[in-house]
């Protein structure tokens, strides 16, 4: 083995050991499966909702969520109350005929998103004004290759949608040996970034928002932090350099590429993908394999953006939330909690992810090193595939108390993590 591949692995092996040590700081609840950091406590607001995504929380404390499938009353958001203080929801209620992930609070509405239209409905003292019905933003292109249209709204009324692209890496033939990577990439004019459109304004198509961000494969995990004004995404990375590329890549390299990557994004910016991606295990921007590179070739992504952040291929993240509350310890003031889903293709290592992150921030960068700040979501120490996980770790949202609501894919739990000291 040559020098070069030894030391790659040595970083690998030091990586692993470094994660596995973050979750052993970890303190578990006798009563719940849920482990969390020492001080905290976990109640199960719902235990089952079915297919959960995306939530928010209002300054009240009503839980809304984003349905992937209709629930038994046929609908797609569920209002989930505790009225009662003990922190159980004792009001659950439906609404929308639609499925999708996206979903947002801004003044007196809460905006919804299936795979090609964005809307509001009214928000009333008793819920969700089914009557009173808007349509913001339609005919956004869909594709069932990461077709979901997950949202953020910021305090100025501008209204971010991703539009994920619907292939691996821009190749001639996707997911093919030998198929070439388009270049210019066609997909990134409609596919591949974030929009922006106006929150107030009814009847909106593609072609009245602005492409405000370009370069991002699948952006589920978005968030606008208020304290820094900025705009944050982490987006799904490329899949299968190994099985595509095996003269570059090895399986256990696979396994750990490419990285994860945690984005500030400006308006206009463009972030790599399909031509580039990031490795943490170099610290590099290489130029990937369908344009001519091998692993070790920087080329045009000298000069792309570099992530604020990395983290080990294919956990998934599926959000990100700044927190803003006073409840938590000061050092989680504008940090950033990050959902990740969890992987499948992660072979021949363990499946990674199924566990909800901390990253430390001041002035909107990183301060520190990421941590596991709650896990045990998918229910043992080691799964084969997702289909073995008994929750996934899915949305995230602030409680006006500063508790952390967390939604789970799965059977559709939502978690509420305190802090008692």
């Amino acid at each position: 083995m040559r020098a070069s591949s030894l030391f790659k692995v040595f970083v690998l092996t030091l990586f692993i050991s470094l994660q596995q040590s973050q979750a052993q700081t970890l303190t578990p609840d006798s009563k719940k499966s849920i482990i969390v950091q020492k001080g905290f406590n976990v109640v199960t607001v719902v235990p089952s909702l079915g297919r959960a995504r995306h939530i928010a929380v209002d300054k009240q404390g009503t839980v809304y969520v984003r349905m992937n499938e209709l629930n038994i009353d046929g609908k797609g958001i569920v209002l989930v109350k505790d009225t009662t203080g003990d922190g159980k929801a004792d009001v659950i209620k439906s609404y929308g005929d639609f499925t999708g992930t996206g979903i947002a609070l801004y003044k007196n509405y809460v905006y919804a998103s299936s795979d090609s239209v964005v809307f509001r409905y009214a928000l009333t003292a008793n819920g969700i004004d089914e009557n009173k019905l808007d349509t913001i933003v339609n005919g956004l292109p869909f594709n069932p290759q990461h077709g979901s249209k997950n949202i953020v709204i910021d305090e100025n009324g501008k209204l971010y949608v991703n539009i994920g692209a619907p292939s691996n890496a821009c190749q001639e033939a996707d997911r093919t040996k030998g198929s070439k990577g388009m270049d210019p990439c066609p997909l990134l004019e409609n596919y591949g970034g974030i929009w922006q459109f106006d929150a107030n304004k009814l009847n909106q198509q593609q072609s009245d928002g602005i492409r405000y961000a370009s370069g991002l494969r699948n952006c589920v995990a978005m968030d606008w932090d208020v304290t820094s004004k900025h705009l944050y995404a982490l987006p799904h990375g490329r899949d299968q350099l190994n099985t595509l590329y095996p003269q570059f890549y090895t399986n256990e390299q696979n396994a750990e590429l490419p990285s994860e990557e945690l984005f500030l994004i400006n308006k206009g910016g463009s972030y790599g993908w399909p031509y580039c991606y990031f490795d943490h295990l170099q610290n590099k921007k290489l130029l990937s394999p369908e344009y001519g590179g091998n692993g070790q070739i920087t080329g045009r992504c000298d000069t792309t953006q570099k992530p604020i952040m990395a983290f080990p291929g294919h956990w998934a993240p599926n959000d990100l939330l700044f927190y803003h509350g006073n409840m938590f310890p000061e050092r989680y003031k504008n940090g950033v909690f990050i959902a990740f889903h969890g992987s499948w293709n992660r072979a021949p290592l363990k499946q990674g992810g199924y566990f909800v992150a901390f990253v430390p921030m001041k002035d909107g960068k990183p301060t520190g090193t990421w941590e596991v700040f709650a896990e045990g979501f998918a229910g043992g120490k080691e799964i084969a595939s997702p289909n073995d996980a008994k929750h996934r770790p899915m949305g995230l949202a602030e409680g006006p108390d500063g508790s952390l609501y967390i939604s789970d894919s799965v059977a559709g739990t939502i978690y509420r993590i305190y802090y008692t000291k």
